[in-house]
């Protein structure tokens, strides 16, 4: 047993109950190399989307966003270039290649269909795919993979993080792997537990498919990062989010670039919901959006190959309000944006149907007006890229939403 296998391992009395990574439920295939994969990346607290694609051409935005505006591209604290209205971001470099490589698609004015601005209900809703909150125990990502097609249906999605998601949750097997805070096993105490599994089938299966599991993900993760998680505290609270969200990113590369591994994975990050000191060009914001920028690059290098084949899709519960408030940050809102960045991505493109940033074009006098229904994006997505048949996206894994029709020709052809 090798030193990857064995460090940083997970608590293997949670393991022998059921396990930090679900063996019991999955079933793994061994499709072609060039399968299309798919990320999932929940943005938990609410991004700002007037700050992570700056509308620089609406001729509201600057009075709005006051100080925190971000210039045209070309000046001094700049938005990067996207289409000559919305920009990105200047901490957004990789997302800004993936651009000019036609390798990302941008989605503004863009929600789920919650209105009310709590993190919570908005969340269930965004992963529920429901229109209301807590109107389902399961996950539309989930309900996705069970009517995929019979092979799609085999290839198992894997869930990245302390706990399974409400968007992972439901009919189709899945898989978890969640970082662990213990501290590595030497060889004695790995050897005793070993044998103490010995005489049981299902115990020593789990404890060789999660020191397998943990193998693929500690390869991709780094030393670095696997170490840092477990020194956590307040005062490098921001320092150990990031090395965390490193090592999920490595882990997933390393799930999915596995020609018999899961082909779907969703994992989250946190810290957006930026209320006070937000921050433009620099700052608050600016730093959680480099974090997130530098996490995709690893991700496309962890991927290799299979990269080409892949679509990852950054989504948040809802915006902020339009305007910066008296603590120079942004409140809670309602529409915002959302990123499909990959090899598979017929990208270059900014898709919305603008609304506006004058008084009247708020909607409730306060936030960005949502025109593009999250869901329209998701249908399209999935029915493309996984093979959902569009019937069971109709009836099953997005309930009571024949408005929001697919948004198709997200996906190279």
């Amino acid at each position: 047993m090798s030193r990857m296998q064995r460090r940083e391992f997970l608590n293997l009395t949670t393991l022998a109950a059921g396990g930090a990574f679900l063996t019991s439920r999955v079933v793994f295939a061994g499709p072609e190399e060039n399968e299309a994969r798919l990320v999932v990346v929940i943005l938990r607290g609410a991004l700002d989307g007037l700050a992570a694609v700056p509308p620089y051409g609406d001729r509201d935005y600057a009075g709005l966003r006051r100080d925190f505006a971000l210039r045209p591209p070309g000046e001094k604290g700049s938005a990067l270039a996207l289409d000559g209205f919305f920009g990105l971001h200047p901490s957004l470099a990789f997302l800004g290649q993936s651009y000019r490589a036609r390798e990302l698609t941008v989605f503004h004015a863009l929600a789920s269909p919650y209105r009310d601005r709590s993190h919570f209900d908005g969340q269930d809703v965004l992963e529920s795919g429901t229109p209301r909150p807590h109107a389902s125990q399961t996950g539309w990502l989930n309900r996705a993979l069970a009517a995929a097609p019979a092979r799609a249906q085999r290839e198992a999605g894997v869930a990245l993080g302390q706990n399974v998601p409400l968007v992972m949750r439901g009919p189709a097997a899945v898989a978890s792997w969640s970082p662990s805070r213990l501290i590595a096993l030497d060889d004695d105490t790995l050897a005793r537990l070993t044998d103490l599994y010995a005489g049981d089938a299902l115990l020593s299966t789990r404890l060789a498919d999660a020191l397998a599991s943990n193998a693929i993900a500690a390869e991709s993760a780094g030393d670095g990062a696997m170490s840092a998680t477990s020194n956590a505290s307040p005062a490098n609270a921001p320092a150990a989010n990031n090395a965390r969200y490193a090592e999920v990113v490595g882990a997933a590369a390393g799930f999915l670039r596995q020609a018999d591994g899961p082909k779907v994975a969703v994992f989250d990050t946190t810290g957006w919901d930026t209320h006070a000191n937000e921050g433009g060009a620099e700052g608050q914001l600016a730093g959680r959006l480099a974090a997130l920028d530098g996490g995709l690059a690893t991700l496309k290098q962890g991927l290799g190959p299979a990269w080409n084949h892949t679509a990852v899709l950054l989504i948040t519960e809802f915006g902020r309000t339009a305007a910066i408030n008296g603590t120079r940050g942004t409140d809670h809102g309602t529409a915002t944006m959302a990123f499909l960045v990959g090899g598979a991505v017929a990208g270059g493109r900014v898709i919305s149907d603008w609304p506006g940033l004058s008084s009247r074009a708020l909607y409730q006098g306060r936030d960005l007006a949502p025109t593009l229904d999250l869901r329209s994006v998701l249908k399209g997505l999935l029915e493309e890229h996984v093979g959902v048949p569009a019937s069971a996206l109709e009836k099953t894994v997005f309930p009571d939403s024949r408005g929001a029709k697919p948004l198709r020709g997200l996906l190279r052809s």
